[in-house]
C-alpha cells in the first residue's frame, strides 16, 4: 500500500481516482499538522480571552444564531448539532463516494481555517485508512448550509453513534470503535459545525461522476466508430478540414479519435452509394465534442472545490479574523452538476439514435440484426430499453439548481439544491453506461453482416475481445445477460 501526503499540493480529479483505486494510505504532512494546530490554538485563545459571539461556536445555529451558549455547554452544543441534524432518508450513499467524502473533509481541514483539533483530523484519517466508512443517506441536503444531513451522518461515528461499513458489513459505530481500540471523541467548540458545514457530499458525488464520465467519453468514440462502419458511413465528416475552421477543442479531439480508430478499415474505404449519413453519425464530432468540453468545464469547477475550504465560520489566525460567510453554498457545484447531467444525457441520446438506425433494416443490414426475423425478434427490444433509459435521462436533466425552498425560519432563504443535482447526476452517468453498452451490443452484431470486409485493426481487436464475452446472436436468447455482460465489458475496457 502506497502513501499520499496531505499537503498544499492540488488534488486533481485523476489523482483522486488513482488514490481510491490504489487503496492509498493518507498521511498528514507536518505542514498540515502545523496549520491545523495554529488555527485551533488561535480559536481557543479567542474563546478564553474574548467575550464576543462567534457563530456556531458559542451561539446557536441557523435562525438561532443570536442565542448565546454558556461556556459550560459548548461541547454539548457541538454533539447536539451532530445528533439533531442526522435526518437523512432514502437510499444509502455508495461506499466509494463515502470514502471520497472522508478524503475531501480531511483535505479541507488540512488548510488550517476550520478551527478543528488535530485529534479530530487524525481520527478522520484513521477512518479513511482503515475503511471505516459512515452509513450516509442520499436525501436531506439542500446544498446550501453545507450538506448538513449527510455530513451529520458522516460525523456520528466520531461520537460513537450511527453505523459504519466495516469489513464488508454494516455495524454499530460504538462496536467498531471498541474493536479498533478507538475512543469516542468529545467534540470541542467549533468542531461539530466544521464537520457539518461543507460541500463534501456534493463534491464526492461530482468527482465520482466525473471519473466515470471521462472513461465513458473515451469509450463512446470507440463504440461510435464501430457503429460508423456497421452502418457503412462516409468518412468525410471526420476530416480535419471541417473541424479546424470550427475549432472547439472537444470537436477536434473527437474527429481525430474517430479517424484514428477507423484508419485502415476496408469498410470505410469502400465506395458509398449514399451522399450523406444521419446526424447521429455525421455529427458525432460536434455532439461528442461538446460533451467533452462540458466535462472539462465541470472538472475545473470540482478541482477548485475539492481543494477549497467550505465550512463556516472560517478562521484566519494571521489576519486575526473569524468570518461567518457562505463558502458552504453549493451554487457553483449545483450549476455545474446540472450542466453535467444535461451533457451526459446528450451522449446517451445520440447513442440510442445510432442503435435505432442499426436495427432498422437499412443499408443491407437485416431488420433487428437477425437473419431469420419473424420467428426471431433479434435485437428489437434492447433498443426499446435504450429508448426508455434515454427518456429517463431527459427527465433527470431537469435542473435542480433552479429550485429553492426557504429553510431555518427564513435565515437560509436561498439554497442551491446541489445535493439533488449530485444524486441524479450519478443516475444519469450510470444510465449512459447502459445505453452505450446496448449500442456496442448492436454495433458488434451489425458489423458481422459486413464480412468478409473488415473494419480497422484497432476496432477488430475490440470486437474480438467483446466476442469472448458476448457471442454472436444466431437465434433468440435471454438478452438481459448479454446486456449486463456488455456493461461489465465497458467497465473493464
Amino acid at each position: 500500500m502506497s502513501d499520499h501526503l496531505i499537503d498544499n499540493t492540488t488534488l486533481t480529479i485523476d489523482k483522486i481516482a488513482s488514490l481510491i483505486q490504489s487503496k492509498t494510505r493518507l498521511i498528514l504532512s507536518d505542514e498540515a499538522k502545523g496549520a491545523i494546530n495554529k488555527c485551533r490554538t488561535y480559536l481557543e485563545d479567542k474563546l478564553t480571552n474574548h467575550d464576543q459571539p462567534i457563530y456556531g461556536v458559542n451561539t446557536g445555529f441557523g435562525s438561532l444564531c443570536n442565542k448565546s451558549i454558556p461556556e459550560s455547554d459548548l461541547e454539548k452544543l457541538q454533539e447536539n448539532l451532530v445528533v439533531s441534524h442526522a435526518c437523512g432518508m432514502g437510499d444509502k450513499v455508495p461506499t466509494e463516494i463515502v470514502k471520497l467524502m472522508l478524503l475531501f473533509k480531511i483535505q479541507s481541514f488540512s488548510k488550517g481555517h476550520s478551527g478543528v483539533s488535530l485529534e479530530l483530523v487524525d481520527r478522520l484519517v484513521d477512518m479513511y485508512n482503515n475503511d471505516v466508512l459512515p452509513v450516509i443517506y442520499e436525501q436531506g441536503s439542500l446544498g446550501a448550509s453545507g450538506d448538513l444531513a449527510p455530513l451529520a451522518h458522516f460525523s456520528l461515528p466520531l461520537i460513537a453513534k450511527g453505523e459504519v461499513y466495516y469489513k464488508g458489513e454494516i455495524k454499530n459505530s460504538d462496536k467498531v470503535l471498541n474493536e479498533l481500540g478507538w475512543g469516542k471523541l468529545i467534540l470541542k467548540p467549533k468542531e461539530g459545525i466544521a464537520l457539518l458545514n461543507g460541500t463534501q457530499f456534493m463534491s464526492a458525488y461530482g468527482t465520482f461522476c466525473l471519473t466515470k464520465a471521462k472513461r465513458l467519453s473515451n469509450q463512446t468514440d470507440i463504440i461510435a466508430s464501430i457503429s460508423i462502419d456497421a452502418f457503412d458511413c462516409r468518412k468525410e465528416p471526420f476530416s480535419d478540414l471541417l473541424h479546424k475552421i470550427r475549432p472547439f477543442n472537444g470537436q477536434i479531439e473527437t474527429a481525430k479519435n474517430i479517424s484514428s480508430y477507423l484508419e485502415g478499415s476496408e469498410i470505410t474505404s469502400q465506395n458509398k452509394d449514399h451522399v450523406q449519413d444521419p446526424y447521429s453519425f455525421r455529427c458525432i464530432p460536434q455532439v461528442h465534442g461538446a460533451v467533452k468540453d462540458a466535462i472539462n468545464y465541470v472538472e475545473s469547477v470540482f478541482t477548485t472545490e475539492v481543494n477549497a475550504v467550505s465550512d463556516n465560520p472560517l478562521v484566519f489566525p494571521d489576519e486575526d479574523q473569524i468570518i461567518s460567510g457562505g463558502n458552504f453554498h453549493g451554487e457553483p457545484l449545483a450549476l455545474a452538476l446540472d450542466f453535467f447531467a444535461i451533457s451526459l444525457s446528450e451522449l446517451g441520446s445520440i447513442s440510442e439514435r445510432r442503435t435505432y438506425k442499426l436495427v432498422s433494416g437499412e443499408r443491407g443490414l437485416p431488420t433487428f440484426l437477425i437473419e431469420d426475423s419473424g420467428i426471431n425478434s433479434g435485437l428489437m427490444i434492447p433498443q426499446y430499453t435504450a429508448a426508455a433509459i434515454t427518456s429517463e435521462n431527459k427527465q433527470l436533466s431537469t435542473p435542480a439548481s433552479v429550485d429553492s425552498i426557504v429553510s431555518s425560519n427564513g435565515q437560509e432563504d436561498h439554497v442551491s439544491m446541489g445535493a439533488n443535482a449530485a444524486v441524479k447526476a450519478l443516475r444519469v452517468v450510470n444510465n449512459v453506461e447502459r445505453i452505450l453498452a446496448i449500442e456496442l451490443l448492436n454495433a458488434v452484431q451489425a458489423i458481422e453482416f459486413r464480412k468478409p470486409l473488415k473494419t480497422s485493426q484497432k476496432l477488430e481487436e475490440v470486437i474480438s475481445s467483446f466476442r469472448k464475452t458476448v457471442p454472436t446472436l444466431q437465434a433468440d436468447r435471454y438478452l438481459k445477460e448479454d446486456m449486463d455482460k456488455a456493461v461489465e465489458f465497458l467497465q473493464k475496457l
